[in-house]
């Protein structure tokens, strides 16, 4: 789950990592008076959407007066930003951060990540910050420094003022940054979090530490253990259908092909993927019906699959383990005559009861093409797109 940046910097102010100060608005009259509570005589007006790059789409404005924070408010609220972020979608920016402006001598990029490569926690922090970190370790790669952090003993403080040292700061900068770092961590680990994101982290006038912008990224896995967090998530952020799935907790990731797929077990679905695009097929999602692939769990799957006007063909692949073959052939044929589907289905059935699970699907009198393994499934499913 993402959050806005303005639930970032709360999330930020409570575990004491400074921030300018700011307020969320929903109306143009609401950016006014946030204007006016701060105090300030220059404001940025900062679109809220889930996606890096929002500058540059117009979605970032530097007022310098009353009538310009309101005018940029009305401008932003009810567009729509597409960036190289978004995967293709337009974003709707239903509000807007006001925060006081600040005099920035030097951007700084900061972040901490699950290393995978190093199955630990890693930061990664330049002297570059302020435009896409990418672009630097592509063209400067001497400008990153990468800080892990031992699974065991945590973070010490002596690797934070060594990065710190090491990209030019001053003892005391070097002294906030290690407090924003070992709160970073902190917050990280006691929120289940998946990344944490400051570009920038700047130095003001003043010679002062602060995170100007904020993205974080959970943990969904973990939401069980922080129940506040359903009430930030904001879904008008998220594909419809991605949305739609998470709702009936089902794992679904739209993919730019055109062959639908219907997995029970995530580990399973990447392997169909992979045979799909071996056949010279093109997967159209990911999509985890979990171990009790029921009727109403298959049909709900089936709807969210034919919202995507790009499938042209769908391949089931269903081990019985869990559930018996026999009984997911009757829910994927009540599913089919619920949804009402049209376009190709290949379905390949393993497990407890196949054999019966088979019987019923070749006698249901449906258009279903059934596959006798994995290999000859993705085949079917690839040939179907091309009849």
């Amino acid at each position: 789950m993402n959050f806005h940046e303005y639930q970032a910097k709360e999330l930020f102010a409570k575990y004491k990592i400074p921030v300018p100060n700011g307020e969320v608005a929903r109306t143009p009259d609401e950016a006014v008076a946030a204007a006016k509570s701060l105090g300030c005589d220059m404001w940025v007006v900062k679109a809220q959407v889930h996606a890096g790059g929002r500058g540059k789409a117009g979605g970032v404005k530097l007022a310098k007066t009353l009538d310009e924070v309101k005018q940029y408010a009305t401008d932003m609220l009810g567009m729509k930003i597409q960036t190289y972020q978004t995967g293709g979608l337009a974003l709707p920016v239903n509000e807007v951060l006001i925060t006081e402006a600040a005099d920035i001598e030097q951007e700084i990029y900061l972040s901490l990540l699950l290393d995978r490569a190093n199955q630990c926690l890693s930061f990664v922090a330049s002297a570059e910050g302020g435009v896409e970190i990418e672009e630097v370790a592509k063209t400067n790669p001497e400008k990153i420094h990468t800080i892990q952090v031992d699974n065991t003993e945590g973070l010490f403080p002596y690797a934070c003022r060594k990065a710190g040292f090491a990209m030019g700061m001053n003892a005391k900068q070097v002294r906030q940054l290690t407090h924003i770092m070992m709160q970073m961590h902190k917050m990280y680990v006691e929120l289940d979090l998946s990344l944490i994101e400051v570009n920038p982290l700047i130095i003001d006038d003043k010679q002062d530490v602060i995170a100007l912008d904020a993205k974080i990224s959970s943990d969904d896995n973990a939401h069980f253990r922080h129940k506040e967090f359903a009430a930030m998530r904001d879904i008008t952020q998220e594909d419809p259908a991605e949305a739609k799935a998470h709702e009936h907790d089902l794992n679904y990731i739209k993919l730019d092909g055109n062959i639908a797929c219907m997995v029970n077990g995530a580990g399973l679905a990447m392997a169909t993927m992979d045979v799909i695009k071996l056949k010279g097929g093109d997967p159209a999602n990911f999509l985890d019906v979990g171990g009790g692939a029921t009727a109403e769990r298959v049909a709900i799957a089936f709807k969210i699959i034919l919202s995507d006007p790009n499938v042209k063909s769908i391949l089931v692949n269903i081990f019985g383990g869990i559930v018996r073959c026999d009984l997911i052939a009757n829910g994927i044929i009540s599913a089919i005559k619920e949804v009402g589907v049209e376009v190709p289905i290949v379905v390949r059935l393993e497990g407890t009861n196949v054999n019966e699970g088979k019987k019923i699907l070749n006698e249901s009198g449906l258009a279903v093409i059934s596959a006798d393994n994995l290999d000859d499934a993705a085949n079917k499913a690839v040939a179907a797109v091309g009849a």
